[in-house]
């Protein structure tokens, strides 16, 4: 596409992340890896992007060559002199993206800009800095001083966006204003780039200008500037850098550094400034920047591929003579169908003459069209060596340029933006609504977070915006609806599937638009929720397995139903916002369904389940079981009238070499059926996630069984022929690879008897309230047992009492929190004077207040009295969304990994974009303190964050995971990021209480886009 030789991996990725921010943490204060490695507090956990994108928009610096620094510091008097002026003007940017936008996602990052009104206070960047979406940031000045600043304009195409900030607040310096000389830059001027480097440090980059025709770089599938030419110098600058001036010897602005090359090649690209003086000039007397379009991109093509093109002698001969200096033409590059120019103009034909001017610089075209807007232009081509004349309106560019979202179900939505239609060369008109924030409702199977265009929803077509918003309003809450939607990168494929529009935690339909007289994004409800229509009830059939050799057995297909969770809110390290599987109906008259944990690990969710494949119905939590990794839900029996049958459960323990029946749910979701034998009973405790902590099962006996069908199903049941089902097969959340970044899952048997005491009583009415050991065990052998000092007198005990497994239980980890009793090394003997030898034999602890116990410590045979833990506390119960951080009560998790917990105060996730993610906060640290105000709890830290103003400064006090304090300093958001509490409250229709502490007027008045959440380690999926 560009005859220069660039593409989209040689431009540059020197957009978006510095890699070492001044606020950073330092790397010994965040929590390690497993592999020993770092994880840091912000860059790195940037969204993932493709190598294509890799030179993607943003202002990361790579590290500067030294011997280019050196260079610039043997300048000649008159060079110091003049920097010395710039450098008072130049200002580093620190920002945030709120969330994601069009081209954007989400981000918290550093740029530099530079005082072009020090009157009015402006200051120019880039667009790319400044974003198409809502922005939130500050300057700080050479002399260290600071100040907030807002877009107050940001071009469409071009990449280049004026800030404002207030000069009075700037006190002990005098603000002075760069001038802005488009017509300086020249071929062989020497210049310096004053930029930031990756902090509030200046780097002065010296270089001169090579090049005044180079088209501009394409940066892959983000934003990319287009329809300009751009100055090319050798000056390595580097991330941090968007924004620089780049000033000549005389202190005059000569270009705006906007880019440059990812290979490593001292290559920079500036943008000239003759659109943002204009721009400029129209901002400072208070009147809108007119910014025309025909909606084709030109590109700049030297003679010979003219020629090639079509470019005829006489024609080749008129426009060198007129333009003796020129080396090329505009050549239609792409041109949008059903646009101004979409039957007129062709790609490849060569632009002649705008009005009878004849044509070869984009600044020219430019100046005609934005001086035409709403008018007709006479343009002249030619096109395989014919002139052609053609007569085009000028369309209005900020019009195909979204300035407003609309927040429904979850998700976020604008019109289709020139920008993305240009790269993907498709219409403007009717192209569907545009999913920037694929969350929620909305949130599409393939996992790509943007790009989506939804054309049809509950079978209306849904061409644009106002369109989808008629459509939405419509919709009651938890109607299931049919979709069609597309993505960017594959049109020719239309997909379709069903979601369950979420209209009660996520209420309202909300507009956000733009205001650029205050920099803000002005929030309003259009439409409030329509109340759920009532169910009710159906019939189905449950498909039958005939040609089984096991017909009683694999008749479990009656008890197997599909099971859909969606989580509102990231808690408690859980990596996903939405899980199926399937789960196993333990009652078929009371409608009582066992569910793995790894499918539901907390009850703040909407659990769906379908049984026969064919009713879908509504569950709720009932038990969640603290270790064994499984929970029952509770469905509504009146509404489904099907065959659903109640299995029944073996009261023996299954057997190691016993024969059974595998019966399970593959990843396909299809029944599969095996014979198989039991290979192995041990006790596991699933691997801790070193990252993150999350639920995790402890102290049980897993069965695994010899066949590979049982590796690829999540969840099924061992069953005997007679249909008794001896054990239930489920899915394990375990670690997460520090390597791939990818969760692992252990499919395990639990025998059923383990969950028999809890199920009877969970039948009878009464929600079981069990008590535990927190503690972590493992076993031992009697080799280690004996040196560890066990009697020959236990030894014997223990392999008299249990033949088949010669082990006893040692105590490898005790949760945070276990006052007294067992110590880690413990040995445990007898506990209410029964040999603890097997898992099964700990569920003495589930009824009892204490335990006599006999243990071996440290050689010595002790009787101790063990305290046991309530497992109601241990669930996630109250949760606090601020300034963009999720934070609850440290769950059992985190108490099973951290010896001491240093507050109640837990950061379990935070949003890109947000104010804990510009200032460092990272999940899994803990706050102790508010402005030096000790903050035990939740309710104490409540009470001091809401004495801090909006939009002011202040210190928290923070803990690692690991034990380092350090102090944090951060400045509260409440116009997008408003204090928000759930509270669990079984009155409630949804079982928790939103209350909405702090929030601006006019602002966001939920809870941060559901994607833009990460816990510890998002990223690397």
């Amino acid at each position: 596409m560009d005859q220069n030789g660039d593409t989209a991996t040689e431009a540059s990725n020197k957009r978006k992340q510095p890699p070492t921010p001044s606020h950073e943490r330092p790397m010994k204060q965040i929590k390690p890896e497993a592999n020993g490695t770092h994880t840091t507090a912000m860059p790195s956990e940037l969204p993932p992007v493709d190598d294509e994108q890799a030179s993607s928009l943003g202002s990361s610096m790579a590290d500067l060559p030294p011997a280019i620094v050196a260079a610039a510091v043997h300048d000649t008097a008159e060079w110091q002199k003049t920097i010395e002026k710039v450098v008072r003007n130049v200002v580093s940017i620190h920002f945030c993206q709120t969330c994601s936008f069009d081209t954007d996602a989400a981000v918290a990052s550093e740029a530099t800009g530079f005082v072009v009104d020090a009157e009015k206070g402006y200051i120019l960047t880039n667009r790319h800095v400044v974003g198409a979406g809502p922005f939130i940031g500050y300057c700080i000045f050479d002399n260290h001083e600071e100040c907030d600043v807002y877009p107050v304009y940001r071009d469409p195409v071009h990449d280049f966006g004026i800030l404002r900030f207030d000069p009075k607040a700037i006190k002990y310096m005098p603000v002075a204003a760069l001038t802005l000389r488009p017509d300086l830059a020249k071929v062989g001027v020497e210049i310096r780039v004053v930029g930031n480097d990756a902090g509030e440090k200046l780097s002065i980059l010296s270089g001169v200008i090579s090049r005044l025709d180079r088209n501009a770089p394409e940066y892959g599938e983000g934003y990319s500037d287009f329809n300009t030419n751009y100055i090319q110098a050798a000056a390595a600058a580097s991330g941090g850098s968007s924004g620089s001036p780049v000033v000549n010897k005389d202190g005059y602005a000569v270009a705006l550094q906007a880019g440059g090359r990812a290979d490593g090649a001292a290559t920079d690209y500036f943008l000239p400034l003759d659109r943002p003086l204009r721009a400029l000039e129209l901002v400072r007397q208070g009147q809108e920047v007119s910014r025309g379009t025909i909606q084709v991109q030109w590109i700049l093509k030297p003679f010979d591929e003219c020629r090639r093109l079509g470019l005829s002698p006489d024609l080749e001969k008129a426009i060198r003579t007129k333009f003796p200096l020129e080396t090329g033409m505009l050549v239609a590059e792409v041109v949008l169908p059903e646009g101004p120019a979409s039957t007129k103009i062709e790609e490849g034909d060569l632009l002649l003459k705008v009005n009878g001017d004849l044509i070869t610089q984009f600044i020219r075209l430019d100046s005609i069209l934005d001086s035409s807007v709403g008018t007709k232009v006479f343009i002249s081509i030619q096109r395989a060596g014919e002139n052609l004349d053609v007569e085009l309106d000028v369309a209005d560019l900020h019009g195909i340029t979204p300035d407003r979202f609309v927040s429904v179900a979850g998700a976020s939505f604008h019109d289709l933006s020139y920008q993305q239609a240009r790269l993907y060369a498709i219409s403007l008109k009717d192209a569907g609504v545009f999913v920037c924030e694929a969350a929620g409702s909305f949130r599409f199977a393939d996992g790509y977070a943007s790009g989506w265009l939804v054309q049809e929803v509950d079978n209306h077509p849904t061409p644009n915006l106002e369109t989808f918003i008629e459509v939405m309003r419509k919709i009651p809450d938890r109607k299931r609806v049919v979709m069609v939607y597309k993505h960017l990168r594959d049109l020719h494929t239309a997909n379709t599937s069903i979601t369950t529009v979420d209209r009660h935690w996520h209420a309202n339909i909300r507009v956000a638009k733009r205001n650029d007289k205050t920099g803000l994004w002005d929030f309003s409800t259009l439409a409030e929720a329509i109340p759920a229509v009532p169910p009710i009830p159906r019939r189905a059939n449950f498909i039958r397995l005939e040609s089984s050799m096991y017909p009683e057995a694999v008749d479990i297909v009656r008890s197997f139903v599909r099971v859909h969770v969606q989580m509102p809110i990231k808690l408690d390290g859980f990596p996903k916002m939405s899980k199926q599987g399937y789960g196993l109906v333990v009652d078929a008259d009371q409608g009582l369904v066992l569910v793995s944990r790894a499918l539901l690990p907390y009850d703040l969710c909407d659990i769906s389940l379908i049984i026969a494949d064919s009713i879908f119905v509504d569950a709720k939590v009932v038990f969640m079981h603290p270790l064994q990794n499984y929970a029952i839900v509770k469905y509504d029996t009146t509404l489904v009238n099907a065959p659903v049958k109640t299995p029944k459960f073996s009261t023996e323990f299954i057997k190691k070499g016993e024969e059974t029946i595998f019966f399970g749910m593959n990843q396909n979701f299809r029944p599969v059926v095996s014979k198989t034998v039991v290979t192995d009973i041990t006790t596991v405790a699933i691997p801790a996630s070193a990252i993150t902590p999350r639920y995790r099962a402890t102290n049980f006996d897993a069965i695994t069984v010899d066949t590979n069908q049982a590796s690829h199903s999540a969840c099924g049941v061992l069953i005997a022929k007679d249909g008794t089902v001896q054990a239930l097969w489920l899915s394990y959340l375990g670690e997460r690879t520090s390597h791939s970044g990818k969760d692992v899952e252990y499919h395990l048997g639990l025998a059923t008897p383990m969950i028999l005491p809890v199920l009877q009583e969970i039948k009878s009415g009464h929600t079981p309230k069990l008590r535990i050991l927190n503690v972590e065990f493992q076993t031992v052998q009697m080799s280690q047992a004996r040196v560890m000092g066990v009697s020959e007198e236990w030894i014997e005990k223990t392999e008299q009492d249990d033949p088949e497994r010669h082990q006893l239980f040692m105590v490898r980890k005790v949760d945070s929190g276990h006052e007294g009793g067992l110590q880690e090394g413990d040995i445990i003997l007898t506990l209410n004077s029964k040999l603890i030898t097997r898992a099964p034999d700990l569920d003495i602890m589930y009824n009892n207040e204490f335990l006599d116990a006999v243990v071996v410590r440290k050689r010595q045979e002790m009787s101790i009295k063990v305290p046991t833990v309530a497992t109601e506390d241990l669930e996630t119960d109250r949760v606090i969304n601020f300034c963009g951080a999720t934070l609850h009560r440290p769950h059992q998790a985190v108490r099973q990994q951290i010896s001491k917990i240093h507050s109640d105060v837990y950061i379990s996730s935070r949003a890109r974009g947000s104010p804990a993610y510009m200032y460092g906060l990272a999940p899994t640290n803990f706050l102790t303190h508010v402005n030096n105000v000790p903050t035990p709890d939740l309710d104490s830290f409540l009470t001091e964050v809401k004495k801090v103003a909006d939009n002011e400064y202040f210190r928290l006090k923070v803990m690692t995971f690991d034990n380092v304090p350090w102090v944090a300093t951060m400045k509260k958001n409440e116009h997008y990021f408003p204090t928000i509490e759930f509270l669990k409250d079984s009155a409630e229709p949804l079982g928790w209480k939103k209350i909405i502490h702090e929030c601006d007027e006019g602002g966001a008045r939920d809870e941060m886009a559901l994607d833009e959440v990460e816990t510890a380690v998002d990223d690397m999926e």
